[in-house]
This record gives structure tokens, sequence and C-alpha cells, in this order.
């Protein structure tokens, strides 16, 4: 279901893969496509080869490592489309599929939290310490990535909520504010093995329009902890989005977040 809806919801067809872009832009960017491991299969084990991976608790590490964040530390923490290569761009704003598809409710109450914060983007909570978006003009997907401001045991709370959404929500019906009405479809979906708690989603909408165009949603879902902090992100676009941005973004992630804890250490 890859067809457009007539003046709606614009999309891009011809999705291709980021993996040549990633791997040209991994050697620039964090030393090498080893420390990414994007050779292996997206279930593979994908450990952080350049930071050491602090214990699998909420408990921080002597020095720095419950401190908040500066802002200058959790701004040089957030992705950028250099990260991510070509064709990844800045964002030029919320793309039309958000309040078209993902403005909805449903009475599958246990549902209806996972559909405001997808639509809202607040995974984690809100207000995000900050947060970023970005483009992939080619294929119409959209990435946004935030980090969170919440305390650990709060993250793994919403984590473990989380996991419960491909029992919970495996299948739901929902309604626009314009009336259609969505297939609503929530899978587990695996995350290379960073930081220490982590979960990700793989959420599909798909819906017919008034005149018999469909239309298919397809959200990538990931949430991780890594020590004290936490990220979030999605990643979604009309159609079958490549999974290669969204395994090479949680990786980057992670070993930034742990990185610049590294540094706020030293520099103590």
């Amino acid at each position: 279901m890859t067809a457009r809806a007539r003046g709606a919801l614009p999309t891009r067809t011809g999705a291709i893969s980021v993996r040549g872009a990633l791997l040209a832009s991994c050697v620039l960017t964090l030393g090498g496509c080893a420390t990414l491991g994007l050779e292996h299969p997206p279930t593979a084990r994908q450990p952080l080869p350049t930071v050491a991976k602090p214990p699998a608790s909420s408990q921080a590490a002597p020095g720095n490592d419950k401190a908040v964040l500066t802002e200058a530390q959790a701004q040089s923490a957030l992705l950028t489309e250099t990260d991510l290569g070509a064709p990844w761009t800045a964002t030029h704003g919320a793309a039309t599929w958000r309040d078209g598809m993902l403005k909805a409710t449903t009475d599958a109450g246990a549902c209806q939290p996972l559909l405001d914060a997808l639509y809202a983007d607040t995974l984690l909570g809100a207000p995000a310490r900050v947060a970023v978006g970005l483009d992939d003009p080619d294929t119409g997907a959209q990435l946004r990535y935030q980090i969170a401001a919440r305390r650990p045991a709060d993250v793994d709370a919403t984590l473990t909520w989380l996991g419960t959404m491909p029992v919970d929500c495996a299948r739901f019906t929902a309604k626009t504010r314009t009336g259609l009405v969505e297939d609503v479809r929530v899978n587990a979906a695996p995350l290379p093995e960073v930081g220490d708690k982590r979960q990700g989603l793989r959420v599909s909408v798909a819906t017919t329009t008034e005149d018999d165009q469909d239309l298919l949603l397809t959200l990538d879902v990931a949430a991780v902890r890594v020590g004290q902090d936490a990220f979030a992100l999605t990643n979604g676009g009309l159609g079958d989005v490549p999974n290669d941005a969204t395994q090479a973004a949680v990786q980057i992630g992670a070993l930034r977040l742990a990185d610049v804890r590294k540094q706020g250490r030293v520099q103590v």
C-alpha cells in the first residue's frame, strides 16, 4: 500500500539504503565503521568498542555521572546530518503525515498513550532536554531524536511500558480527526545492544482515503538509557522505511552520550 492520496500527505517513493553513506560518514565522525558495527545483521549483538559500557543498573559511577548534563554537553550529544550522511539534511518542519495520521484516537484505552506519545514526540516524557529533526528527501522519511530530562528510574519505567505494547497493542483500530479509520500494528523491533536498557518498536498505520488511495505509515521507534542519560528517536515515513538509519542512530547516540559523560569526568 504505497499509493499517494491526491493533494494530501505527499511522499516520495524509491527508498534507497543509507548504508553506503553511513559507511563513508562514520569513517569521518566516529573512528571507523567497526565502531558502528554496520556489517552485523540488525539482531546481532553490537557493543560499543571504544567506550566501556556502564554496569546494567541505575547506580551512577563515582565522579560527575550524577550531574545533569550541561546545555553544551546535551547539544554536543545530539545527532547531526553528518552522522547519518547523505541524503539526510536538517529538517524543514514536521512531516504532513504527523498531523494527518498520528493525530488519532482509539477505543483501545491502553493504546491511546502510545499514539499520543508518537504524535507529540514525547516517548520519554516532556519536555525533552534537547531535540533535533532530520529529513531524508529521497524517501520522505523523517527522523526525530531527543535527549530526555528524566531520572533513570522513570526512564526504566517508560521502557518497561513500551515493552508491553507489542502484546497489549499488537493490533488495534484508530480514527483520525478527519475520519479516516486506521489499522495500527505494533511489533517489537531489535536494537543494537548498547547502553543499559533499551526498547525498540515497529509501528505501522494503514488506512484508505475517501478516494480509495491506500496509505501506509511505518515508524521505527527506539528508546535507550545510557547510565544517567537517555534518548529516544522515531524514524518514519509513508511506505517501507529502511532500518539502517535507525540502527546507526541508536549506536551513534549511545556512543556519543557515553563519550560526553567520559569527557565530563576528565574535566572535573
